[in-house]
């Protein structure tokens, strides 16, 4: 069956994806939900940090679906290439899309080091897809979107840090960080011993046992 003109015009006013995530039950669940709405327009899927950039060097959208893990790369990797993309374009100006996360992880660390890539929404796999498109409409007027168990997550830790002297804030982020006490004193010049004294204090203001329970806030 032909394609009107108008029904042309219509897909290409819609508001288009690229999907980059590489476990293709999942791809092609996505492709599927949102074709499926008749309000979204699949520009095109990617499983992998090549492939992404082969499309988005190609094509546009206005929202970038991306997983954190991609088989063994990460793909928040592509954030910072599409930046420098942006700076090196000569021709015309290459916009960046809205960087929507929708990934497995919600501990502090992949989180802290997503948004502090710039990504607008960050939604985990246990939302439905109703979720993730809600908040995808909402990116798209602006409004940036963080899972409702990572928020609790970020503030329970700004919470920790207000009462943290300097030297106990380093040690706090390193540890959420998953480095390693000999690490952090050889990176701080002190003794692991000092260390771990630093810790004790952490631990007892706020009630935990011990670092695998600074990990989990």
């Amino acid at each position: 069956m032909d394609i009107s003109q108008s029904e042309k015009n219509q897909a290409i006013s819609m508001p288009s994806i690229i999907i980059v995530e590489d476990h293709p039950a999942v791809q092609e669940g996505l492709v599927s939900y949102f074709e499926r709405t008749g309000k979204w327009r699949i520009t095109g899927t990617a499983s992998n940090l090549d492939q992404a950039k082969e499309l988005l060097t190609k094509n546009t959208a206005d929202i970038l679906l991306l997983d954190i893990q991609l088989e063994n790369e990460l793909g928040l990797n592509l954030i910072p290439w599409l930046k420098q993309k942006e700076k090196s374009s000569h021709a015309e100006p290459c916009k960046i899309p809205i960087i929507a996360v929708y990934t497995a992880y919600d501990d502090y660390v992949h989180v802290s080091a997503a948004l502090g890539k710039g990504v607008q929404v960050y939604m985990c796999k246990r939302r439905s897809l109703i979720e993730l498109e809600k908040a995808l409409e909402n990116a798209l007027n602006s409004e940036n979107y963080i899972d409702k168990s990572i928020q609790t997550k970020l503030e329970i830790i700004t919470g920790i840090k207000e009462t943290l002297t300097r030297r106990e804030k380093e040690i706090f982020s390193l540890v959420k960080n998953g480095i390693a006490n000999k690490q952090i004193a050889e990176q701080l010049g002190v003794n692991i011993r000092t260390v771990e004294n630093f810790l004790s204090r952490i631990y007892k203001k706020h009630g935990v046992k011990s670092r695998q329970d600074l990990q989990v806030l």
